[in-house]
């Protein structure tokens, strides 16, 4: 409430674009039909959904990202982000656990106000047995794994059940990272490169292929002479199943070279050039991120009213929150650091660490409660 007394006419006006998808603003004012694909591809490179399918909010956020500002990396590599967190937690005086793989949230039945009952979370346990308590938990694993994981079936909100009939798994990521010689490409390449032959290959499984090249910008992430080379495309954990070892890694090694073959669209000669290329499919995006099916997150079943689809960070088991891409405003890099910084105020609301509106904040989670799930 505070933002909005600062500036209640912006958030009036953001919040009029909650239940408008980008492709109805953008057929509103462009006309050109390949400009509108384009408005596709735009959305689609990180919701991995066409623009009818993608909240405006949402684009919104991604969009100015893309094309204002130029474009930032943290020197050192995307890792240097985690460890600066890691730190600023301990220094907060908090305690990070790794190598803690957790297998369930503890919950508690507790009686309400009204006479009702509910579940609220206790703590979590990890594999290897260990018990944590806490006021609170926060999730940032997808909402499949949160619920049906940590949670399970028998004790799933209803909320959640609606969730599973509006969304569902985006496909996962081939990912590539490659070593080349730095003479293969040419001075002036850009950093980030998206390759799409045909518009009706985008939404299909490694249609769009998408390139980055960071040591462009930090050399000091490839050794001299050396540059990174990083190519990713959509695809399903299902066409690497019921695959032998052998295989599998046949599999990974015909689809790099597919991959290859495109990118020598784009730099002539980059074949010879590669000194090191590893090759990672859905199920190791599954295996070490501890997603299921390796999912990038959550893609609407049918066309989204909006934002308003999307759960917020609270849910319906008390003290349990849920942050990340399975909850508003989605998926894409911008979208998840809002929805953290979204989640941190609300705990720190919820516990009394920060100033808030109790009665006016319980009637506005209610009202956005009730029409997404009447959405």
């Amino acid at each position: 409430m505070g933002e909005f007394f600062k500036n209640p006419v912006a958030c009036l006006t953001l919040a009029s674009y909650l239940i408008t998808n980008t492709g109805d603003v953008a057929r509103r004012y462009i006309k050109d039909p390949e400009l509108l694909k384009f408005i596709d591809l735009e959305c689609f490179i990180w919701s991995t959904v066409n623009a009818d399918m993608t909240p405006m909010i949402n684009a919104g956020m991604v969009f100015c990202d893309r094309h204002f500002g130029g474009i930032n990396y943290p020197v050192g590599g995307v890792g240097q982000i985690a460890e600066e967190i890691a730190a600023g937690i301990a220094e907060r005086g908090g305690h990070v656990v790794y190598k803690a793989n957790a297998k369930e949230i503890i919950t508690e039945p507790v009686t309400n106000k009204d006479g009702t009952t509910s579940l609220k979370a206790t703590g979590v346990k990890l594999a290897d047995g260990r018990v944590y308590r806490g006021k609170t938990v926060i999730s940032n694993a997808t909402r499949w794994d949160t619920f049906e994981g940590m949670i399970g079936e028998q004790r799933m909100p209803e909320s959640e059940k609606l969730f599973r009939k509006r969304y569902k798994k985006s496909p996962s990521f081939l990912s590539m990272h490659m070593g080349v010689r730095a003479d293969v490409l040419p001075e002036d390449t850009d950093i980030h490169h998206i390759l799409l032959e045909s518009w009706e290959k985008m939404e299909q499984p490694r249609g769009t292929l998408f390139v980055s090249m960071p040591s462009l910008l930090d050399p000091s992430l490839a050794p001299p002479g050396r540059h990174i080379i990083h190519a990713f495309t959509p695809d399903w954990i299902d066409a690497w199943q019921g695959m032998s070892p052998e295989k599998y890694e046949l599999q990974k090694e015909r689809v790099a070279d597919e991959i290859c073959n495109r990118l020598e669209a784009l730099w002539p000669g980059l074949r010879g050039a590669i000194e090191f290329r590893e090759v990672g499919t859905p199920r190791t995006h599954r295996r070490y991120l501890s997603r299921e099916d390796g999912t990038y997150g959550p893609i609407p079943s049918r066309r989204p009213l909006g934002m308003l689809s999307m759960p917020f960070n609270t849910t319906s088991v008390q003290s349990l929150y849920c942050v990340g891409d399975s909850t508003f405003p989605g998926q894409g890099v911008n979208a998840v650091v809002f929805s953290g910084f979204g989640c941190a105020h609300r705990v720190a609301v919820d516990i009394g660490l920060e100033p808030g509106w109790p009665a006016v904040d319980k009637a506005y989670q209610g009202l956005l409660n009730y029409v997404r799930d009447r959405s």
